[in-house]
């Protein structure tokens, strides 16, 4: 997680992916599509595009979704890292214009239907406030599919305590 979303208290810049060799901020950056300042919740995709970088966090919210219902509740050790990812790209899935240091103040939106899962789990369920990613999972619902593997998270979670 840490490889893919940024928090600030991950130090100046993101940690690499383990065993990739990426060590240094120069590294790490140009990784980061050149990406030279580092906010919480910015993803390693965020300068690539919104689509794939939605593709990541609905992978991360379905994972953290499988292994709860399986047993294993992984949302205590990534909400803070979904959470902040979430609400900083539904801000710009919304429409506010990039500041010149993201992503050199160009952004290629197109998120998708892929905030379900973990707005649920982290807003319906554990309660925590998220008000970007409300606005932006009202807007899109129904969450249809994308005819890749993204379908139909309205039906299955939507106020789904459970």
């Amino acid at each position: 997680m840490p490889a893919f979303i940024y928090l600030t208290s991950d130090g100046a810049y993101p940690k690499g992916a383990p065993g990739s060799g990426l060590d240094t901020r120069e590294e790490i950056a140009r990784y980061w599509q050149n990406q030279n300042t580092f906010v919480n919740g910015l993803s390693q995709e965020t300068c690539r595009d919104l689509t794939h970088t939605g593709y990541g966090l609905e992978s991360i919210s379905n994972f953290a979704e499988t292994s709860r219902i399986q047993g294993q509740d992984l949302y205590p050790e990534v909400q803070e890292r979904l959470r902040h990812a979430l609400g900083f790209h539904a801000r710009y899935q919304l429409g506010e214009a990039a500041p010149s240091w993201l992503c050199g103040g160009t952004l290629h939106r197109g998120l998708g239907p892929v905030f379900e899962v973990g707005f649920n789990a982290l807003h319906t369920r554990l309660g925590i406030p998220m008000a970007n990613t409300q606005k932006y999972v009202e807007q899109s619902r129904p969450a249809g599919t994308n005819a890749l593997f993204v379908a139909w998270t309205t039906l299955i979670h939507a106020s789904n305590l459970h």
